[in-house]
């Protein structure tokens, strides 16, 4: 049977295949076998230029670029050969070292370096590096730009409507009017906290081979500083060097890139479940299109989808990435393989997040207030301004400010004309009176605009 996308098991590979496509390139099998690639003959580049080691002569320019084409031409050919070799030996590594081996003897005059491939490496050392790479690639094309995006997008909406007044609720209940714009500020604040840490995050890897004591590199070229070779080579593949490990890298900063990641997400998930709040009540309106059906038997529903959409999926990606961040740090000893099979689910993790994001961005673009309903549910609730008219009562030392006024609520509905009548009876300042009987629940907003420019 030919496989589509009808036929995966996965909705990222199947529902989801349009949004998911690009983490082919890499987080599939193929992507780790291509970073895996790169890292041995970077290695194997990077052992030529060891003065101390005569055997392996310093490689010229072609050679170079010789050896660079076996990772830019990698193809799905090449990773069909790796398999091939793997379901022969069952160790993928290895099968990586053979094929390289083959693929290395002809090019002309580099028959005599083949025992140099995967020289005094353990697998790790490749794994490691290439998990790295991964991560690094990952943040840059995909994470940094859609985090980027989304909050951009809140930037337009919260400035768009920072002068909306708009009735609170807490508790579910009205409360001390605020503006769209702001409740959209309070969210970009939180969203650019994490934004800063992820770009913080050192990305972090090794190669020192079976426990981390360069045991191997040493007893064959005691003369060389294979500290500082580790170092250099690491950080020329633009990783940071982690100097003290087992035979593992301990994957510490996966647990603190994936920490960033999960608490970005449980913002959006508050964000979304807000927003959905916020169409139900008919704050915001969705844009109507015309060929898409929202309820398959109620013909006037535009369903908040790409809201509930994102909430499911952050949900899902969390549950992953959270488990994969709590494991990933612990191995018996010098080293186990518990790790193994749950870093190559990194892509699934992170594909649930890109799911989200699309789904966000699409959400946000659909959404535009609705200013008449949001004035017509705040003049509804005057009882609001009772708030500000206790705290003022305070000020000029009224006795029992709160009781009089909770007394005020229980006997009569609050609207415009009770609340002007209790302030002309209160025993305070002629000029305090004026400007309390200037409030209205659309104007007692205190210092939300000025909040949300800061802001933005």
């Amino acid at each position: 049977m030919k496989l589509s996308n009808l036929m995966a098991i996965s909705p990222i590979d199947g529902r989801y295949f349009k949004e998911t496509f690009f983490l082919k390139e890499i987080f599939s099998e193929y992507a780790f076998l291509k970073f895996k690639i790169k890292v041995e003959i970077n290695w194997l580049i990077k052992l030529s230029t060891i003065t101390e080691i005569k055997e392996l002569p310093s490689f010229d320019l072609i050679t170079i670029k010789n050896l660079n084409k076996i990772y830019k031409e990698f193809d799905k050919k090449d990773a069909y050969q790796i398999k091939e070799i793997e379901k022969k030996i069952n160790h993928d590594t290895k099968a990586i070292e053979y094929f390289l081996k083959k693929k290395i003897s002809k090019i002309k005059n580099l028959n005599f370096i083949s025992e140099f491939i995967h020289f005094s490496c353990t697998s790790e050392d490749i794994n490691n590096l290439s998990y790295a790479l991964m991560l690094k690639k990952f943040i840059k094309m995909s994470l940094i730009p859609h985090w980027k995006k989304i909050i951009s997008l809140l930037k337009k909406l919260s400035f768009l409507y920072k002068s909306v007044p708009m009735l609170s609720r807490t508790h579910g209940q009205p409360a001390t009017p605020t503006t769209m714009g702001k409740e959209i500020a309070n969210f970009i604040f939180r969203l650019s906290r994490q934004f800063k840490k992820i770009k913080k995050i050192e990305i972090l890897g090794k190669i020192n081979g079976t426990v981390g004591n360069y045991n191997a590199n040493l007893i064959a070229y005691p003369e060389v500083d294979w500290v500082k070779i580790s170092r250099e080579f690491v950080t020329e593949l633009g990783i940071t060097w982690n100097p003290y490990t087992t035979q593992i890298e301990p994957h510490d900063y996966i647990t603190e890139l994936f920490n960033c990641i999960s608490i970005f997400n449980l913002i959006l998930i508050d964000f979304s479940k807000d927003i959905w709040g916020y169409i139900s009540i008919g704050y915001f309106s969705q844009k109507k299109i015309l060929k898409e059906i929202g309820s398959s038997i109620m013909p006037h529903k535009i369903n908040p989808i790409n809201f509930e959409n994102a909430e499911g999926n952050l949900g899902l990606s969390n549950a992953m990435i959270n488990f994969i961040g709590q494991k990933l740090p612990i191995s018996r000893w010098q080293r186990d393989l518990s790790d193994s099979t749950v870093l190559r689910n990194l892509g699934v993790g992170l594909g649930y997040s890109v799911i989200a994001y699309f789904s966000i961005e699409k959400g946000i673009e659909k959404i535009s207030i609705n200013e008449k309903k949001i004035t017509k549910d705040l003049n509804n609730h005057w009882e609001i301004l009772t708030e500000a008219i206790q705290t003022v009562m305070r000020r000029f030392s009224i006795k029992n400010s709160y009781e009089k006024l909770k007394e005020e609520i229980k006997k009569n509905k609050i609207n415009s004309e009770n609340i002007l009548n209790f302030i002309d009876n209160l025993s305070i300042p002629k000029k305090e009176k004026i400007r309390l009987k200037k409030l209205t629940p659309s104007n007692y907003i205190g210092l939300s605009v000025e909040l949300t420019n800061r802001i933005l």
